[in-house]
């Protein structure tokens, strides 16, 4: 009986600690200015922002060097994206976005520079996107005839 008040004790006082900001990179962050959707890939953060009211953006964070990383290719003029996520290795990025009055998802490959349009079938508007880890695997918040579905992709 004392050992479980006493394993309880630790694992209260564990927690206690708090949630302990990361002040570098919050910094980092702020510099993008607004953000949204963000999406962590272990060491990769994938994010919306947009600066000075300006339009928004995909942006990826190198969380190692704290530093944000070019995505030629990516972030169009005649699109919004809407959601993004990424993969562990910070090489794939799913993002959803509106471009010519439709919503469209796409892959983006890091080390292609390469954007790629992704088929939803059967039709219908994605919402949001999660990658798996290893970024084989894309599930898609999809909305058909008024009803949200989950359909899940395998990617090529």
């Amino acid at each position: 009986m004392w050992t479980g008040g006493l394993l309880l004790t630790l694992l209260l006082q564990g927690c206690q600690g708090g949630l302990r900001p990361l002040p570098n990179l919050n910094q980092q962050l702020a510099r993008l200015g607004s953000g949204q959707s963000p999406s962590l890939g272990s060491g990769w953060l994938a994010l919306i922002a947009s600066r000075d009211g300006g339009r928004p953006q995909v942006q990826l964070i190198d969380g190692q060097r704290q530093l944000p990383v070019p995505l030629p290719g990516l972030n169009r003029a005649d699109s919004l994206p809407i959601q993004v996520s990424v993969d562990a290795r910070g090489e794939h990025l799913a993002v959803v976005r509106q471009r010519d009055d439709r919503t469209e998802l796409v892959l983006y490959r890091r080390s292609l520079m390469a954007v790629q349009p992704l088929a939803i079938e059967p039709a219908g508007v994605p919402r949001q996107v999660s990658l798996s880890a290893d970024g084989r695997v894309l599930a898609v918040e999809v909305s058909r005839g008024g009803l949200w579905q989950i359909d899940l992709l395998e990617l090529p």
